[in-house]
């Protein structure tokens, strides 16, 4: 009878190299656009060595960056920061202001009935 290894990653986190989550599809994302970038400037004629050069730099700085928000915020963190960005600053109540100041005693209220 053969011994069959069980899969034990089925709820694991996706992670490679480090990154996790949303930070390894904004890197695929940046190296895809730095692709089209360099295909763009190749076909308007510039020279390979420029192309290699600026796509080079940029590439560096994506590397960089992705992994400075990976340590920074974590797993979910820049979620997180970019859903409290999402909130409202203040929460405007629209009324008068003599409506807002008033103020009312329940206590008196009930005393005249008695």
């Amino acid at each position: 009878m053969a011994a069959y290894n069980i899969n034990k990653g089925v709820n694991a986190r996706v992670e490679f190299h480090g990154l996790r989550a949303q930070y390894l599809y904004l890197f695929a994302g940046g190296l895809l656009g730095l692709f089209l970038l360099f295909v763009a400037m190749y076909l308007a004629g510039l020279s390979a060595g420029v192309c290699i050069f600026v796509c080079g730099a940029a590439g560096a700085a994506l590397v960089w960056g992705v992994f400075r928000l990976n340590s920074r915020y974590g797993q979910y963190g820049m979620m997180k920061l970019l859903a409290g960005l999402r909130l409202p600053r203040r929460i405007i109540r629209r009324r008068r202001i003599g409506r807002l100041i008033r103020i009312t005693n329940h206590f008196d209220d009930h005393a005249g009935n008695a």
